[in-house]
């Protein structure tokens, strides 16, 4: 059996007026997340852990912000296309373990059904995938609410 890990980061910008999507769901908060796409961090952080792990370069390559057709995309959208490709390789997703960073609003509540969609997304056992949340002690642009950052690490494996 082949394993591989990957690691993924992404931050957005948070505004005000913006909706905030974190994985794959909106949440209600007076800020919001800035990007091409739907900005959802948690996603973007998966998407490029899974790409790394597969040696299939960035979310940026594969899906650039100068490209029309990713505007306001969905992020699950970007999710399901990045599976397909490290399928194409011949691997399959094993486990993620991820965190989110910021400072509000607080998001233990909604990891529950984050958990639901990125599993049925990935195509995993929601038992297979983490979602953390911390904040920053008011430290920093995330504690300062000026934006949001993931972290995520996967395991990917081919027989």
């Amino acid at each position: 059996m082949k394993i591989r890990t990957g690691i993924g980061y992404d931050v957005h910008k948070l505004a005000e007026g913006r909706a905030l999507t974190i994985g794959g769901i909106k949440i209600s908060h007076e800020k919001g997340t800035l990007g091409h796409s739907d900005g959802d961090v948690l996603i973007h952080a998966i998407c490029d852990a899974l790409l790394g792990a597969a040696n299939l370069r960035d979310i940026g390559f594969h899906f650039p912000d100068t490209v029309a057709e990713y505007k306001g995309i969905d992020s699950k959208i970007l999710l399901k296309k990045v599976v397909t490709l490290v399928r194409e390789k011949g691997f399959e997703v094993g486990n993620i373990d991820s965190t989110i960073v910021l400072q509000k609003p607080k998001i233990k509540n909604h990891i529950p059904k984050m958990k639901k969609i990125l599993a049925e997304t990935l195509l995993i056992l929601e038992e297979d995938v983490s979602v953390k949340a911390t904040t920053t002690e008011y430290l920093g642009f995330a504690g300062r609410e000026e934006g949001v950052a993931a972290y995520a690490n996967v395991l990917i494996f081919k027989n």
